[in-house]
């Protein structure tokens, strides 16, 4: 598989607090990356930089080969796509609206909708789920039902990578679910590159192709799922010690918490 992303020694630095340090890994085409870690690791500040949200200042990251500082913010959004943390915020827009506005970098001031925009919006809106919703405005839906808007909206965009920030924060089990499930099938089916930071542990385990953790903005571990459980990485990683169960529908351990 083809390099997406090269991020080679990555540090970040504000008011004299060091954020990330020494950071470096690569993301290759069509894979699900979880990012794991504690509070304050640094795993937001580095998708911001991933998707120049925030300026890399120390180090380098790459996209398909070229820097990152090479890429125009238009021209990056066809490749990379980010949904933020908590992206549930109320506008005046239709799910509909909303989701079409993802298309910003195929769109022109003087080039209507095109056939082929409306076709990828209505196709984001089915894999996510939320045809029905199409004329409903996003400030009258549910926590989950949003953040199926957001990413639908980050799917219509046409982007081959999708950053996610916490996803399923703040939703009760039922809808963290679905949005698992919804990001799975996106990646599987549509061959998109998700990097997915997340604080569900076995979701990461269940899903992921290759998990990154990190703890004081360095990265401490870099491996498949079934490894990240061995030798007291997560003791290490947590400060905080998990147990094991045998789940009899799994073919890994499922880790609790005492």
């Amino acid at each position: 598989m083809e390099t997406a992303i090269e991020i080679d020694k990555v540090g970040y630095e504000i008011t004299g607090k060091t954020i990330l340090r020494d950071v470096s890994f690569t993301v290759r085409e069509g894979e699900y990356i979880s990012i794991v870690g504690p509070n304050g690791a640094g795993k937001t500040t580095l998708l911001k930089m991933m998707s120049k949200i925030l300026p890399v200042t120390i180090g380098d990251i790459y996209v398909y080969g070229s820097p990152l500082a090479a890429y125009c913010q238009k021209k990056l959004a066809k490749i990379i796509s980010y949904v933020p943390q908590g992206a549930g915020a109320m506008f005046p827009f239709s799910v509909l609206e909303f989701v079409m506005m993802g298309r910003y970098p195929h769109l022109s001031s003087f080039i209507k909708i095109s056939g082929e925009d409306r076709r990828a919006v209505y196709a984001a809106m089915e894999m996510t789920k939320i045809t029905q919703f199409a004329e409903n405005p996003i400030n009258i839906l549910s926590g989950g039902e949003r953040q199926k808007v957001f990413i639908a909206a980050a799917l219509a965009q046409g982007a081959s990578m999708m950053l996610l920030d916490e996803p399923t924060t703040f939703l009760d089990p039922k809808r963290q679910s679905e949005i698992n499930s919804i990001l799975k099938n996106i990646n599987k089916e549509s061959n998109i590159t998700i990097v997915s930071v997340t604080h569900d542990i076995n979701h990461a385990i269940s899903s992921s192709d290759r998990i990154i953790a990190m703890k004081d903005g360095c990265v401490v571990f870099n491996g498949a799922p079934t490894e990240l459980m061995g030798n007291n990485n997560l003791e290490r990683i947590f400060d905080i010690s998990f147990h094991f169960a045998i789940s009899p529908d799994r073919d890994h351990p499922v880790l609790f918490l005492e």
